[in-house]
């Protein structure tokens, strides 16, 4: 479960969080992500969790059918709405990933960008069980994150008894939080998502992974 203090953190930190995408070394598998993650929901109606400030919301709706965009944070959404989305296609609305509203509707398609790594193994299995009953089996679901890169990615700070890594990042008010953020490999993904999915398939560059399947 996402915690209480990782929220408090994203919440401060809505107005500077588009900087992840500023990295120089990363443009190249940026652009590569970015075109793969619109081909991959093209003509879907997608779902999407933690939506942050919509940075991939507006580029999922170049090609979905209609995208859902919900975050916990409400002040995420506000910047999402300075993005002027296409209101034909987007709607924006506050919602906990872990513990979904029972009217949002039908999809074809869940994208996750950048929160998985966010979510505790110990919760990761019971996350997915709930996810495919309250959205239903076989909806597509597509995961991206970032890998671990020396000298590109935050250091981390210490490892639980787990296995989950966590890293200290610093608010705009001068507050440092302790945020889970997980590295997981092509073998640990499947081994951890095999027993909830299906057809799983991975893209792996050198900054960031995309993984796609299907909820059992």
């Amino acid at each position: 479960m996402i915690t209480e203090r990782s929220a408090e953190f994203y919440a401060k930190s809505a107005s500077s969080h588009d900087r992840v995408y500023d990295k120089p070394e990363r443009q190249e598998d940026l652009a590569a992500m970015r075109e793969l993650v619109a081909d991959t929901l093209r003509g879907h109606v997608v779902l999407e969790l933690a939506c942050g400030t919509g940075y991939w919301t507006r580029l999922i709706a170049e090609t979905a059918d209609s995208v859902l965009a919900t975050d916990v944070n409400p002040e995420m959404l506000e910047m999402a709405k300075l993005r002027a989305l296409p209101a034909d296609k987007v709607q924006l609305r506050v919602a906990d990933a872990y513990d979904l509203p029972a009217d949002l509707g039908s999809f074809t398609a869940i994208f996750i960008g950048f929160w998985w790594s966010h979510v505790q193994r110990a919760e990761q299995e019971r996350f997915l069980a709930k996810l495919s009953k309250k959205i239903g089996k076989d909806v597509m679901l597509v995961l991206l994150d970032d890998c671990y890169v020396e000298g590109s990615s935050d250091t981390v700070a210490r490892t639980d008894l787990e296995g989950n890594t966590f890293q200290i990042r610093t608010a705009v008010d001068g507050e440092r939080y302790e945020i889970p953020k997980n590295y997981p490999s092509d073998s640990g993904l499947r081994k951890k998502l095999g027993s909830s999915v299906r057809e799983i398939r991975i893209t792996r560059l050198e900054y960031y992974w995309l993984l796609t399947c299907r909820l059992k």
